[in-house]
């Protein structure tokens, strides 16, 4: 039983894959701007302008990102007597080399710099700075990338690099050697 499921599975991740691949693929005939190495795994949400969308090279963007080129506020707006000329329409500009984590909003009229990682759920308003850190809603900036890095390599997952080879063994390895070390509740200031 458990390789039927593992055949369904299977099944559904190509299929996905296919529906994310075509996806970008449209938007690239409507005239979005891709580089080199762009990673979609999941499901992203281009917007109805993604003409308006350019991506640098060596990009992740994680499910249930969203661009938004547009307001639609405005809508409400037209109604009101002098503002029926009201619109709002914006380019979205990503760098070489970023991440963009799991279902973030990037607002229209925003530039990402090279080298940026974006954090998870975070909403972001206004344009990040080359090798900068933004989290939150609205995003800010956290840290420099270096900083980051640091953090990072601080608490490194240690493991015989190796075994990146054989993703078999390097999940056994992992599943018996990782330690059961928690972070610490924070008080808010």
């Amino acid at each position: 039983m458990i390789l039927f499921y593992k055949i369904l599975l299977k099944i559904q991740s190509v299929y996905e894959q296919m529906l994310n691949k075509a996806n970008v693929e449209i938007c690239k005939y409507k005239g979005m701007k891709v580089g080199k190495n762009l990673n979609t795994p999941d499901k992203v949400y281009f917007g109805t302008e993604p003409y308006l969308i350019e991506i640098g090279d060596n990009v992740n963007i994680a499910a249930g990102v969203r661009f938004v080129n547009h307001g639609g506020t405005t809508t409400m707006l037209r109604r009101i007597p002098g503002y029926e000329d009201a619109r709002i329409f914006g380019r979205i500009k990503i760098g070489n080399n970023c991440t963009i984590a799991l279902n973030c909003v990037i607002t229209e009229h925003v530039e990402i710099g090279d080298n940026c990682i974006l954090g998870a759920n975070s909403v972001l308003s206004q344009s990040m700075p080359p090798n900068t850190v933004f989290v939150g809603n609205p995003a800010q900036f956290v840290c420099s990338i270096e900083d980051y890095g640091d953090i990072i390599l601080k608490g490194n997952a240690v493991y015989p690099r190796e075994l990146e080879k054989d993703r078999k063994a390097l999940d056994e390895f992992i599943k018996k050697n990782q330690p059961y070390k928690f972070k610490k509740a924070k008080r808010l200031r």
